[in-house]
């Protein structure tokens, strides 16, 4: 989605079911400096089938990051992280919830299941868009200071 610098892409799993947000976070990345590769599920249970690499979704690497919404239909955001925060295999992958919601009890509730980050998805387009690209300068930062400090 950025141009290819020679640095190993962020791998993002973006768990969105509105297709005017997949796209405006689909248009977000590709303006962003960070290079990014981005698989998309449309809800809970497809994400799970992502990270766990069943079909259709074999051939799909692990993610960095996952960007979550939280209003998803069969299994909703909050299931979700609950099932990903029970697990060693995934819980260690940094999860921001990227949603309509700003009601306190779905905030408390994500960072009790060790969301990274909780952002209300502004209304504006252009605010989306600001608000994407430095979540993933953010993650792309972090990266590279875990790899020079390894």
């Amino acid at each position: 989605m950025a141009e290819q610098t020679g640095i190993k892409p962020i791998q993002i799993l973006l768990v969105e079911d509105n297709p005017g947000d997949v796209r405006l976070t689909v248009e977000a990345l590709r303006e962003s400096e960070v290079p990014v590769a981005m698989t998309v599920a449309k809800d809970g249970i497809e994400a799970l089938d992502v990270l766990h690499q069943r079909s259709p979704f074999e051939k799909e690497p692990r993610p960095d990051l996952i960007l979550l919404d939280l209003g998803l239909p069969r299994m909703d955001g909050r299931e979700f992280l609950e099932v990903i925060h029970q697990s060693s295999e995934f819980k260690h992958i940094p999860v921001v919830i990227l949603t309509l919601s700003s009601a306190r009890d779905d905030i408390v509730q994500a960072y009790k299941h060790h969301a990274s980050c909780f952002i209300t998805k502004p209304v504006d387009p252009e605010q989306f868009v600001n608000i994407v690209q430095s979540i993933d300068e953010l993650q792309f930062s972090a990266e590279e200071e875990e790899n020079t400090n390894a």
